[in-house]
């Protein structure tokens, strides 16, 4: 069976590595809810981060292309490199997994979902969607109820 989209990159990422990412996202959001002051500051720098689908398309395309000159001006050999990158990028496309995107978990990449869920946390938790809770809420308490609304 093939994944969902929003699923197979998780899916096909070691369990401990899927906590990681997911313990870091929860760490920051509960920091933002006990330091509202750095949400702005936090969501800019969301909208600049690459999500693993951009970094193995940027990945995939520069090694294509390397082996593509490669086989133009050095040898014909070279080709099997593009030829090889396009193969694994269709695999990652159809079922979520080519050889780069295990390393590139373990470095932190995540996927858009995971990227937009903790955006959508730090929205809930500076009031864009209205409050969130009692106010006398503890911060974790806040957090909390931030992430599990932006994971709906």
């Amino acid at each position: 069976m093939i994944p969902n989209t929003n699923e197979r990159v998780p899916a096909n990422t070691a369990e401990e590595v899927n906590a990681r990412i997911q313990r870091a996202t929860n760490e920051r959001v509960r920091y933002f809810a006990a330091n509202p002051a750095g949400i702005d500051g936090r969501l800019r720098e969301l909208d600049e981060e690459w999500d693993i689908e951009r970094v193995l398309e940027a990945n995939a395309a520069t090694v294509a292309l390397t082996g593509t000159v490669l086989g133009a001006t050095v040898h014909k050999r070279w080709l099997i490199v593009p030829v090889l990158v396009t193969g694994f990028l269709l695999q990652h496309a159809v079922h979520g997994w080519c050889p780069p995107l295990p390393i590139l978990r373990r470095l932190g990449y995540r996927t858009a979902r995971e990227i937009d869920e903790e955006r959508i946390a730090l929205k809930a938790l500076r009031g864009d969607f209205g409050p969130i809770g009692p106010a006398a809420q503890e911060h974790d308490d806040r957090a909390s109820h931030a992430l599990q609304a932006a994971r709906l």
